[in-house]
């Protein structure tokens, strides 16, 4: 098995909303604010390899959206989903399989790309399967209010309708080293892949713990649907990454791809943080 962290550019979101009840006084110092109140933040993909399997989770942002979505966002790097597949040694039809952990714009954006004359959307990658799972799947294509304008139809329908589709089924894994936690305080049944490599275990946070930053337990997101659950869900797998040397990786950490945790007198904090591959 090889791991590639491919990285898909950057985007801000405002940093209230990122650090949710936290004041700005506190997180400012980890993510400074531009004067607009706007973060930086990674959006951060896995390609796995594994014997005749390419697996990629998430899609980041995409680019299929206008200019005006795209300046919402203030999207910069120059990296792309597509370019850094190729600087991994592959090509969108190496990949057989595409995990979303869930179906906010940010984190599956570039499953779905325009045909060349820009008159049908295709899935990025056509040799793929695409993994959701069926409660997650009817909870974004029948948004609620306060999550609608993350779950954007043009990145969703296509990929059913392409017939490439399929659902996992809780606690059931169509993968040998990969498991899935189902956590439902960011969205309904978001999937966080946990991979066994080697003798560790790799779990890709996704939004339970987008960055290195958010480790305290009240460092909620406030996208967050149900935030108090987020705080317990997120205490269940930090307790878990410390009795079992998780490591952490970071969807949207600016500058950390991963860490590992310990437990200490103010809870569980970060032991050691840096890029993926120092500590495989």
């Amino acid at each position: 098995m090889n791991l590639h962290t491919i990285d898909t550019g950057y985007f801000k979101l405002d940093g209230g909303a990122m650090f949710g009840v936290v004041p700005k006084t506190l997180w400012n110092r980890h993510n400074p604010a531009d004067d607009k109140n706007l973060c930086s933040w990674a959006m951060r993909c896995l390609l796995i390899e594994d014997g005749d399997k390419l697996i990629l989770v998430d899609t980041g942002l995409g680019d299929k959206q206008d200019e005006k979505f795209f300046g919402f966002y203030d999207l910069h790097g120059d990296a792309t989903l597509i370019k850094s597949i190729n600087s991994a040694g592959f090509k969108p039809e190496d990949i057989t399989d595409v995990l979303l952990t869930h179906l906010h714009f940010d984190h599956v954006g570039g499953a779905v790309k325009y045909n060349a004359d820009r008159s049908a959307l295709l899935p990025t990658f056509p040799n793929a399967t695409y993994w959701s799972n069926e409660s997650h799947w009817e909870w974004a294509t029948n948004p609620n209010p306060r999550e609608k304008a993350s779950f954007l139809k043009e990145n969703i329908l296509p990929i059913k309708e392409s017939g490439q589709l399929k659902f996992i089924e809780k606690g059931i894994s169509p993968f040998g080293n990969i498991e899935f936690i189902h956590v439902d305080g960011h969205t309904e049944q978001m999937m966080l892949p946990v991979i066994s490599y080697k003798n560790q275990k790799i779990i890709y946070a996704a939004d339970l713990i987008p960055s290195s930053f958010h480790l305290p337990l009240p460092w909620v997101m406030s996208y967050d649907v149900r935030p108090l659950l987020t705080m317990q869900e997120k205490e269940n797998v930090l307790k878990k990454a410390v009795e079992e040397n998780y490591i952490l990786l970071f969807e949207h950490d600016p500058v950390y791809q991963a860490a590992t945790v310990e437990q200490t007198e103010k809870g569980i904090r970060i032991l050691e943080r840096g890029d993926l591959g120092n500590f495989l």
